[in-house]
Formats: structure tokens, sequence, C-alpha cells
């Protein structure tokens, strides 16, 4: 069975070098041509366009940006929809609106293909470690057909239900964390008002019983971007996750759902990215919240 990865940014790439790494024949294909590269060189197969990765490959994963990105690709001149579909398995597991993923499904199903949408909680690490948590939606006989290549991909994955039940349980997985950056960064501001050492709220703030399991390997970067040593890795950046928070919003008001709170660190994050800090870790939201102090933000 060959495997063909549709977009090698980051976590597309990482998820490339396991299935390498247990064995897996992987074929290549991303929109900007020399971020393949690195997987070619370590033996991967180079599809020319996304209707040639289809036609050299069994299942197609798919892990782009965007929902503007998934319709250039599945749309687009000699885009997967383009191909011969019967057959051929899609797995989607970027990160988009619910209606995205029905409306790209339901074309692939059309056209004689099998589609699962399983979009992924974690970073690069738990990607390259074959430890992310998979979400996946469609059909049960379609989602028996990817459960062995996402039991290499994941700690845990699980069906939640028909095409679009994965994307809207990623934004609800997405959505606490979002939250919580922008709760950090006022608490961070209280502590800062009272003249108390940034390392050590830092500390105490991750050594609580509301801290959030990403939180004491995050919140030292925090203090550090404070203390003013910048942290360049991005596990998940501040522009992605401005962008998830869009989609919850848009989610939830399709559905007559109140979401106060998002609202609030929707905004934290799109003035973030505005400001510069778009390319930056997203937990380093929080630092930039602390940092608007005195400015009247």
């Amino acid at each position: 069975m060959k495997i063909g990865i549709c977009g090698t940014g980051s976590m597309g790439s990482c998820m490339a070098e396991r299935l390498m790494e247990v064995g897996r024949d992987i074929v290549v294909w991303n929109r900007t041509a020399e971020k393949t590269k690195p997987l070619v060189d370590q033996g991967a197969s180079l599809a020319e366009n996304p209707a040639d990765l289809v036609a050299k490959c069994d299942v197609v994963l798919s892990m782009l940006i965007d929902d503007e990105a998934l319709d250039e690709v599945y749309t687009g001149e000699n885009g997967l929809l383009s191909a011969e579909l019967k057959d051929k398995l899609i797995i989607e597991m970027s990160t988009v609106s619910p209606g995205t993923d029905i409306r790209l499904g339901k074309a692939v199903i059309d056209q004689g293909g099998s589609f699962v949408e399983c979009p992924v909680g974690g970073s690069v690490g738990p990607a390259r470690q074959g430890q992310l948590l998979g979400l996946a939606g469609g059909a049960p006989a379609d989602f028996e057909k990817a459960s062995p290549i996402l039991e290499q991909l994941c700690r845990r994955f699980e069906h939640v239900g028909g095409l679009g039940a994965g994307a809207a349980m990623k934004l609800a997985v997405n959505l606490p964390l979002g939250v919580y950056w922008e709760a950090l960064g006022e608490a961070l501001s209280l502590a800062k008002a009272a003249g108390i050492d940034t390392d050590l709220a830092g500390s105490i703030m991750a050594d609580t019983s509301g801290t959030i399991k990403v939180g004491p390997m995050r919140i030292p970067w925090v203090v550090d971007e404070l203390n003013g040593t910048e942290r360049p890795e991005a596990g998940f950046h501040v522009g992605g996750a401005a962008k998830d928070l869009r989609l919850m919003m848009e989610y939830g008001a399709e559905n007559g759902i109140d979401m106060p709170a998002t609202k609030a660190a929707r905004d934290t994050y799109d003035a973030a990215a505005a400001d510069g800090w778009e390319s930056r870790d997203f937990a380093l939201a929080a630092a930039w919240r602390v940092m608007q102090m005195g400015k009247g933000k």
C-alpha cells in the first residue's frame, strides 16, 4: 500500500517521517515544492500535483493550513477531485470548518472514493512520535479502512460521528487552549501589577489545579519571553490559533451558541498576529497580553 501525504508543512512532514519509520511507502506533494526535499532525501517518492498523488497512492492524507488551501488543493487544476477516486481513501487531517469537510467529503464519495475527516490534537513532537489524538468523522466502514493508518499516528483515535463531527470536535478541543493562554496572560498581569517576580509567578501558575496539561512545559516559554529571551520554536503558531478561534466563533454563530470567552481569546490572537507575533508559538499570546500593560490595550 502506498500512502500519499498532501501538504508537507511541519505537521505533514512529521507524519510522513513517522509513517516511513514504521515501514510505510510514502509519496509526497506540497504547494511549495522545496518543502518536500527533506522527505524525498529520506526515501519518499514525489508526486507532480494532487491528482498525480491520488493516481500513485491507495490512500492520501491531507494536512493543510486552512479552508482556502483545502479548496485550492481539492478543486483547483489537477486537484484531488480531478483524479480517479474510485476505491481510493482520502483522510483529511486539516483543522477546518465542519462545513468544508462535509462538502469536500461528499464530493469525494460522489466520485466513488472513501473519505474520513480526522483532525488531530497535538503538535510536531507527538506527530513525529505517533502520539496524536485523532478525531474522526465519516461512515463507520470508511473509519475502519483508515484505522490501520491512524493507529500508527495516534495514541488515541475515536470515531465521533458523521462528516463534520470530527472538525467540530477538534474546534472544541482547541477552544480551552486558546482561552487558557489569554487567561494566563491576564493572571500574570495581575501578578506583575503587584510587583511579584515573573519567574516566581510563572512557577506558581504552572503548579496550580487550574493549569492545563501543557502548561508546565510552555509557561516557562512565556516567562522567558517576558524576561527578554525569545522562544523561536513554534509547535503551533499564533496565526493558526487565530484562524481556529475564528472558525469556532463562526460555527458557534451558525448553531446559536454564545461564546464570550472564545471571542475574548480570538480578539487577543488577532491583535497579537497583527502586532507581528503571527509566527510565534500560540502560548506566547499570554506574554503578548502581559506586555500590553500600560499601552492602553
